[in-house]
């Protein structure tokens, strides 16, 4: 397994705007994915098909609007299946608005590279799109 990732980006909006963007499958899609069906609470369903990737996963803990602890993986695949990793997504009050910090664990080696090309791109879009969605 490779080392978990991380990355941050600051957003210009109070955490409870960022947190509807990994809750609620409008605001998903806008930044991340083609489709989604979430369900937010421990436990519920986390689909996303991002560029033809089919993730799937579980909300494992939901503590809103701070804290998301998520199942991920690819359906069908045997490197990386469904629930395989974990993402957890920490969102805290920083000056000008709502720090934005993804931690990526349990990543065999060739993913790993991948999701650390792949979150850098989408953390840019959810900053675009974040502030074109309205509060």
């Amino acid at each position: 397994m490779a080392e978990p990732y991380t990355a941050s980006v600051t957003i210009e909006a109070p955490p409870e705007h960022v947190f509807r963007f990994f809750t609620e499958p409008p605001s998903m899609v806008r930044w991340m994915g083609d489709y989604a069906v979430l369900d937010a609470t421990p436990g519920g369903e986390f689909t996303v098909d991002i560029q033809g990737v089919p993730v799937r996963g579980r909300y494992l803990e939901v503590e809103p609007p701070h804290r998301l602890l998520i199942s991920w993986g690819h359906a069908g695949s045997e490197r990386l299946p469904a629930g395989a990793s974990t993402l957890e997504v920490l969102l805290r009050v920083v000056e000008g608005g709502t720090e934005v910090q993804v931690i990526h664990s349990g990543l065999p080696e060739p993913e790993a590279a991948k999701h650390a090309q792949g979150w850098p791109y989408f953390l840019g879009r959810l900053v675009i799109q974040s502030a074109q969605w309205p509060t």
